[in-house]
């Protein structure tokens, strides 16, 4: 009887032997093809649970196997340590964020150690580290001097209680999460980044992404949103201002019936000049209902509304009266903050104006119609004929807007332009946990920006975080400083930055992560970018992933880094893993952890049910009888082995030795050859064409097993079983590295079997010796047939017709016709 198999032991002992052989540690500078493989930069929550582990446990898979296939690998992990969290459970708990999230990162270490990943420890950092955050306030200073990084007034939550800016996430409701009270939009002084200023290299670039998902390029084409269109300008009547706006459509110029602005426009105090008391008023109570909506709540879940604001404007091709409303649904921030009103050929002002009573009228008709349609039942929004359009009328659409366009420009009411969704990215933070903003603010010289020498600007320790207000604008010694060009008082920046700036450029820190000179060493960027692989959710498909470009293409334009302006060249989103059909959370106490699944199972059963469920980009269910199924897996392997382990027998001295495939003498050992050459084609093809799907591979290990299980009942010494035990290690070690790494060593191996190269397939051995030929008959099967593979049509035909039940069925006579697909199928027509 072999021994049980002690998982528990097992496994720490092999992740002790890692950890101090640094067995995963990558060289400065590759020596020869490189392989940098990345998951995201994780967020130091807590506790680690099953659905984490499976992008970890996948990234961990393809590191392996590609070190094993020769690359010379970077496999590093770091902490995203900045954020809201921990400012809530300094809030909640009164517990110090730096305290917090340094106990959060030494659990999860301690937890993805656990799991058996080969990281390169010796590169680990931490955002919050001031040895990081340092060079977040450098890349921002030179972003600033290229005038990429401004500020300027946006709106943001506001809670008139606490006195704080609140993320959306802490908007309930439309009230403040903390203390209930109503939260106002107001505008505050804010910093951005001017990202639109690579909106089009952005877009364009997508098109050279080919190891992306479709649908995540799709996602960032609508979230840049690029249109060409027309800017033009309606007169306010009584007055000589003017409202710009923005249009797609300008051969729908002389249906607009009305225009649409937001509450927050500039020019609202124009028109209050103009306007009645009365309808002014109307103008301040309709703003001030909304000051509590999110912009997702005024976009798309309420319903559309707005109110007369008792001003016109004038179309400026038509000279018609435009009534201009305040609406709900236009915001100030998005483009001009106003929308010409069209609602014969769009739909929301088609819904709009019928709720209110205006004029929908009618200037494009389908090409075939020279009138205007019967009265509208929904907007027509096709291009077409255009009418009712003075000296443009009977152009097609097309024309229509390249000759308006040409008209307002030669007036002076417009011009050609084009327009983005995209906008500048704010990064202000009125929070403590983040990189303070490295820009003071004197009296004398305005506002300066820290010198190089002075960074990093700390974060003060043991701030007053209570959730009310600035805490850095209370610490008097953090907010006082000296200009450092006139020597005069100053005031510091007290807000922080978005947590997104740090993880937009960190895959380069890891290059070189005790680098002082610079955020990263330049030679080391050389050899091991771009990210060969990047592994994430889907979730972050859009900001995390346009972020990162946008830095990656400016720091290309700096000549920082060379080669191609882009950080990431493929690109792979995990699904899901839920438990009882729902997803993890431990407030409906279905969280399964990593630890007691260790304890209970074993890190490799682990490994194996998450890598084995599914597909790796779809969503897979946590259930007891697949991880018990991947427990007898690794019991089924350890007892296999040791029935054939070397010391028991003759082969025991040479097994130490790499081993040619011995010829196959029995069908059963052809079985085993032939299993085994399949699994490691297949982990090899799901690795190299980066579809990753390791769960055929460990279907096709479960095959070599059985395989193997049926030669050592028929001949227990046979030469091929003992070279495919010889093997089981190599094929297993990317997915169960300990037990792979123990049956290496029992082999008497004193090498790690991480660092052996993989087997490389024989095809010869894959290659059946016969298979099945399906004969019908009028489309029913009348016999199967035992060929070699690669019959000819002609020796198929003779072969069925030699058949009994075959001639049987076509009584006698020849057939009709014939369609033969070769190794699969012959269909005799009688």
């Amino acid at each position: 009887m072999a021994e049980p198999y002690d998982f528990k032991s097992v496994e720490r002992k092999w992740q002790e032997r890692w950890a101090r052989d640094h067995t995963y540690a990558a060289p400065r500078i590759p020596s020869r093809d490189k392989y940098y493989v990345l998951e995201m930069l994780p967020y130091p929550s807590g506790d680690l649970h099953v659905g984490h582990a499976k992008n970890y446990t996948l990234g961990d898979a393809v590191a392996r196997t590609m070190r094993m296939l020769g690359r010379e690998v970077l496999h590093p992990m770091g902490w995203d340590a900045f954020g809201l969290p921990a400012e809530n459970a300094a809030i909640e708990r009164g517990i110090d964020p730096a305290t917090w999230t340094r106990s959060n990162i030494a659990n999860m270490k301690r937890q993805l150690r656990l799991m058996g990943t080969g990281y390169d420890w010796s590169r680990e950092f931490a955002t919050c580290e001031p040895e990081y955050y340092r060079w977040n306030q450098w890349l921002f200073l030179r972003l600033y001097e290229r005038g990429l990084a401004y500020k300027r007034e946006a709106p943001v939550n506001w809670c008139p209680h606490d006195q704080t800016v609140l993320a959306n996430e802490q908007v309930i409701d439309g009230c403040c999460w903390r203390c209930g009270a109503h939260v106002e939009r107001r505008n505050l002084a804010q910093w951005f980044l001017k990202i639109t200023a690579y909106a089009d290299r952005l877009l364009a670039d997508l098109d050279r992404l080919d190891g992306w998902p479709e649908r995540t390029k799709t996602m960032q084409r609508n979230w840049i949103g690029r249109s060409e269109g027309v800017e033009l300008a309606f007169g306010v009547e009584r007055t000589k201002g003017r409202i710009e706006a923005f249009t797609t459509r300008a051969d729908t110029l002389f249906g607009v019936t009305f225009l649409a602005i937001a509450p927050e426009h500039p020019v609202i105090p124009l028109l209050k000049s103009v306007i009645s008391k009365k309808h002014a008023e109307a103008i301040d109570t309709f703003a001030s209902s909304l000051r509590s909506k999110s912009e997702l709540e005024r976009t798309s879940l309420m319903e559309k509304d707005g109110l007369f604001t008792g001003a016109y404007a004038l179309n400026p091709l038509s000279h018609e009266h435009v009534p201009i409303w305040v609406t709900n649904y236009v915001l100030a921030e998005y483009g001009t903050g106003a929308v010409m009103g069209v609602p014969a050929h769009d739909e929301r002002d088609f819904d709009f104006a019928r709720k209110h009573g205006l004029p929908i009228a009618q200037v494009i008709v389908p090409l075939h119609h020279r009138e205007a349609l019967a009265p509208l039942e929904e907007a027509f929004i096709g291009d077409g004929r255009l009418i009712a359009s003075d000296d443009f009328t009977g152009m097609s659409s097309a024309r229509a807007r390249k000759a308006i366009a040409q008209r307002l420009e030669a007036i002076g009411a417009g011009h050609e332009s084009v327009n983005y969704k995209l906008r500048d990215w704010l990064i202000s933070r009125q929070r403590y946990w983040g990189t303070p903003i490295p820009i003071l603010y004197c009296e004398k010289c305005g506002e300066v920006p820290v010198p190089e020498s002075e960074l990093p600007v700390l974060l003060p320790p043991n701030a007053p975080i209570t959730g009310e207000g600035s805490p850095l604008a209370r610490i008097p010694e953090f907010v006082n400083a000296r200009c450092p060009r006139c020597g005069g008082t100053a005031k510091r920046d007290t807000d922080t930055m978005d947590t997104f700036f740090e993880s937009s450029w960190y895959y380069l820190r890891y290059l070189s992560p005790r680098d002082t000179q610079g955020p990263w060493n330049r030679d080391e960027a050389a050899g091991w970018m771009n990210v060969d692989q990047y592994i994430g959710g889907a979730e972050h498909a859009v900001l995390h992933l346009l972020y990162s470009r946008f830095f990656y293409k400016f720091f290309a334009d700096r000549g920082w880094v060379t080669g191609d302006d882009e950080p990431f060249a493929h690109l792979f989103h995990q699904g899901f893993v839920l438990h009882d059909g729902e997803k993890m959370s431990k407030s409906r106490g279905n969280v399964v952890g990593i630890d007691e699944t260790a304890e209970r199972n074993g890190v490799d059963a682990m490994r194996l049910f998450l890598l084995y469920a599914t597909p790796p980009e779809d969503t897979s269910d946590w259930t007891d009888e697949g991880i018990t199924g991947r427990v007898r897996f690794i019991n089924r392997v350890w007892r296999l082995c040791e029935a054939c382990h070397p010391e028991r027998s003759a082969e025991g001295a040479k097994s130490r030795d790499r081993q040619e495939a011995p010829a196959a003498t029995t069908s059963a050992e052809k079985s085993v050859l032939r299993a085994l050459n399949v699994a490691a084609k297949s982990a090899i093809d799901e690795t190299t064409s980066r579809r990753f799907h390791y769960n055929t591979t460990i279907a096709r290990l479960d095959e070599l097993l059985n395989a193997m299980s049926a030669l050592q009942r028929e001949a227990p010494e046979s030469h091929a079983l003992r070279y495919a035990y010889s093997m089981i290690p190599l094929l297993l070690a990317p997915f169960a590295p300990h037990i792979a790494e123990e049956l290496w060593e029992r082999l008497g191996h004193t090498s790690s079997v991480h660092l052996e190269r993989f087997p490389q397939p024989d095809e010869s051995l894959i290659a059946l010796d016969e298979i099945t030929l399906v004969v019908q008959v009028n489309g029913k099967i009348r016999a199967r047939l035992a060929v070699q593979p690669g019959l000819g049509e002609a020796e198929a035909l003779a072969l069925a017709l030699a058949e009994p039940n075959v001639r049987a069925q076509l009584e006698g006579n020849k057939p009709r016709r014939h369609f033969y697909v070769p190794d699969k199928l012959l269909n005799l027509v009688r």
